[in-house]
């Protein structure tokens, strides 16, 4: 992509998402009156053009280079595929472990899908401090491997 090229266009239909492998691009949004607003700069790991393929909507906004770039470009039928997959991935891998948990027992199976995709794995270090007496709680927390310990205190 030669500098100064626009890659995305915005209102286009999106077929690809692009990730940067060299060079810098400028994000722009038309606003009234023909002016363009930036809004933020790709460089080098960054990717762009997803929220096209995930909603399925036009362009939201115009990505130009601002110096020569080597992009790879994934299509929507291939990005599709990916999210898919990766999402029966995470259900194989979680169903079987909250079916085995007691209080999940009397979910049906469709309540408990949704809990499966609601799921996000957290790695604490031994040692470390998950919750906290005393403190609000706003997560639910489940043992999928390794040990914990709780304490109270007393007085």
């Amino acid at each position: 992509l030669k500098t100064k090229r626009t890659e995305i266009k915005e209102g286009e239909k999106g077929d690809n998402l692009y990730l940067v492998e060299k060079g810098n691009l400028s994000c722009f949004k038309e606003e009234k009156g023909g002016k363009s607003k930036w809004l933020k700069d790709y460089k080098t790991g960054e990717i762009f053009g997803e929220l096209a393929l995930l909603y399925n909507a036009p362009r939201a906004a115009t990505i130009a280079a601002e110096t020569d770039c080597l992009l790879w470009s994934l299509d929507r039928t291939t990005f599709a595929h990916i999210v898919k997959d990766t999402a029966i991935k995470k259900r194989g891998k979680y169903q079987g472990f909250l079916n085995s948990v007691q209080i999940f027992s009397t979910i049906e199976p469709y309540e408990l899908t949704k809990i499966v995709d609601a799921v996000k794995p957290v790695e604490y270090k031994a040692g470390q401090e998950i919750i906290k007496e005393g403190d609000e709680g706003h997560t639910f927390f489940l043992l999928e491997s390794g040990s914990a310990y709780a304490t109270k205190a007393l007085g």
